[in-house]
C-alpha cells in the first residue's frame, strides 16, 4: 500500500519542482537594486548531533541562500515540537514521530515532508543502555529487559516505540517492561546513571561517553531491531498548502546540510580538516558546556546515518503508524495520506 502511495505522489513532485522554478523566475523579475526580504521561519530541534543538518544549514548560510531567515528554537523532547508547530509557535520540526504528533496529524494540523536519522546496520546509532545496578543484577542484553524498568520522555515517544521493538523481537509483552515517562532527555540520563531506572535507549554521542566513563553499560544497539527511520522533517499543513515554495526552499537548504554532514562523518575518505570543520559547527549547539577539545570525541562518536536527500522511508513510517495504532497511541482513523506529503523529497521503498 505504501509503495502505491509513493507512486501517486511522484507526479506531484514534478509539479512542485516546476512551481518552484516559476517562483524563482518571478523573483528574478524584481526591479534592479530591490532585494527580496528574507522570510522569517522558526525551526524546532534538539541539541543532538543527529540534528546537525539544522546547525550546518544555518551556520553555512544555506537557509539564507534560499531567502530564509531561520531562528533555531530548542526543546528537550520530541512531542512538544509537534505541539509547537500545530500552535504556530514554530514553522518546522526535526524529530521523531510521536503519539502527540499522530493526534495532531489526525486533526489535519501537521505534515511530514522528509526523513532524516535512520537506524541502519553497519552505522553507529542509538545504543541500549543498562544502569550499573541493573547490569550487576543480570540485565546483560535487550532480551533480559522483561521485568525491568525503562526510561522514556513521554508515553507515545520514540523511546516508547523502541521498548516495543525490543519486546517484539525477544518474544515478550510490552507490558512486561515497567515504562517510566520522565518528560525530558536529561531526566532519563540522570535516572539511569543513578540507578533509579534500569535501562533506556540513547543517541550515541550521549551513550558512548556514558559507557566509557563507567556510568552505564551498553547492552545492545537499536540498529539490530530492524528497519527504523527515527526522525522526520515536518511542518504545518498550512505551510504545505499555502506556502509550498517556502517548504521547497527550506528542504533544499536542509538537504545541503545533510550532504555536508555525510561527507564529513559518514565518508571514510573525509579529510581531517573537513571533519573538524563540521565538529566546530556542531559544538556551537551540542556540549556547549565543554571545551571544544573535550566535546569533540563525543560529537564524533555521535555520528548516525542521515537519509540522503532527506528521503522518506514510507514503508517504515507506515509500520510505525500501525504499531502506535495497535497500542492505542495513534487514532485508528489516521492514514499515511493524511499526514505525509511527498512533493519535496524522494522515497525509500
Amino acid at each position: 500500500m505504501q509503495e502505491n502511495f509513493a507512486g501517486r505522489w511522484r507526479r506531484r513532485t514534478v509539479l512542485a519542482a516546476a512551481a518552484a522554478l516559476v517562483a524563482a523566475a518571478a523573483g528574478l523579475g524584481a526591479p534592479a537594486g530591490e532585494a527580496r526580504a528574507a522570510e522569517q521561519v522558526t525551526l524546532g530541534a534538539l541539541r543532538f548531533t543527529s540534528h546537525a543538518p539544522s546547525f550546518i544549514a544555518y551556520e553555512r548560510g544555506y537557509f539564507a541562500d534560499e531567502g530564509l531567515e531561520v531562528e533555531l528554537k530548542f526543546f528537550q523532547a520530541a512531542q512538544p515540537i509537534a505541539v509547537a508547530i500545530a500552535s504556530g509557535d514554530i514553522d518546522f520540526g526535526v524529530t521523531a514521530l510521536t503519539g502527540g504528533f499522530y493526534g495532531l496529524a489526525d486533526k489535519g494540523a501537521v505534515k511530514v515532508v522528509g526523513g532524516l536519522y535512520t537506524e541502519k546496520p553497519g552505522v553507529p546509532g542509538m545504543a541500549i543502555l543498562a544502569s550499573n545496578q541493573a547490569w550487576e543484577a543480570g540485565l546483560k542484553s535487550p532480551a533480559d529487559l522483561a521485568g525491568h524498568s525503562w526510561a522514556m520522555t513521554q508515553q507515545g515517544s520514540s523511546f516508547h516505540y523502541v521498548a516495543g521493538l525490543i519486546a517484539e523481537q525477544n518474544g515478550f509483552e510490552l507490558s512486561d517492561i515497567a515504562l517510566k515517562p520522565l518528560q525530558k532527555v536529561p531526566a532519563m540520563i540522570g535516572a539511569v546513571k543513578s540507578g533509579q531506572v534500569d535501562a533506556m535507549a540513547m543517541v550515541p554521542h550521549v551513550a558512548v561517553p556514558l559507557d566509557e566513563a563507567g556510568a552505564a553499560k551498553i547492552i545492545g544497539w537499536v540498529r539490530d531491531l530492524g528497519r527504523f527511520q527515527v526522525t522526520s522533517v515536518f511542518t504545518s499543513t498550512e505551510n504545505v498548502e499555502e506556502h509550498p515554495d517556502t517548504v521547497e526552499r527550506f528542504m533544499r537548504a536542509y538537504k545541503k546540510g545533510i550532504a555536508d554532514y555525510a561527507a564529513a562523518f559518514l565518508d571514510p575518505e573525509a579529510s581531517e580538516a573537513e571533519v573538524e570543520a563540521v565538529v566546530d559547527v556542531i559544538h556551537k549547539y551540542v556540549y556547549t558546556d565543554r571545551p571544544r577539545d573535550k566535546a569533540a570525541p563525543a560529537i564524533k562518536a555521535g555520528a548516525v546515518y542521515l537519509s540522503e536527500g532527506a528521503a522518506l522511508d514510507v514503508v517504515d513510517i507506515g509500520r510505525q503508524l500501525a504499531w502506535f495504532q495497535k497500542h492505542g497511541l495513534a487514532p485508528e482513523s489516521l492514514t499515511l495520506e493524511t499526514f505525509v506529503d511527498l512533493r519535496f523529497v524522494d522515497t525509500i521503498e
